[in-house]
């Protein structure tokens, strides 16, 4: 059934749209495509463990500056949404959701493990009939052995 008399039928509704962004974002930080990242969160405020980023570029630098990546361009994760909640309001425009993310990484020295747990929160808005990131919030509570997936920080001390 389709969501307003005035959506085409090929067009996703707002609940298919903004699942199909959640599960395009895990695959680009999974694939180590983080130009690709820059440009899906383009027009969003990121919001994770550092200052709110904003901006293709400034996106795009955080993932390069913050992940580790391996000889096949990627990070060697896999990124699992769950406990996905949508709630879409299809006449203003606008949608929000909650998740559960838990990241998993395996190396050829390293077996399968999961290393991050946490939740996400994200508002989106259809603009131009496309549905879009508006703000992403990821908050990781959840830390197990990421000593593979982020750089030490130099100023961090021993």
């Amino acid at each position: 059934m389709l969501a307003s008399s005035h959506e085409s039928a090929d067009a996703p509704s707002g609940y298919q749209a903004v699942g199909n962004l959640i599960a395009r974002y895990a695959e680009l930080v999974d694939d180590g495509d983080f130009a690709g990242l820059g440009v899906l969160l383009a027009d969003a405020t990121f919001i994770g463990s550092g200052a709110p980023v904003r901006g293709r570029e400034a996106i795009e630098k955080m993932f390069r500056d913050t992940l580790i990546t391996y000889s096949d361009g990627t990070p060697r994760t896999q990124h699992v949404t769950s406990n996905l909640a949508i709630e879409v309001d299809e006449q203003a425009g606008t949608a929000v959701s909650r998740s559960y993310v838990t990241v998993l990484q395996a190396l050829p020295d390293l077996p399968l493990q999961p290393i991050a747990g946490g939740r996400c929160h994200d508002r989106f808005e259809r603009r131009n009939e496309r549905w879009c990131f508006v703000e992403r919030s990821v908050r990781i509570s959840l830390v197990g052995e990421v000593s593979r997936h982020l750089p030490q920080n130099p100023c961090a001390g021993p």
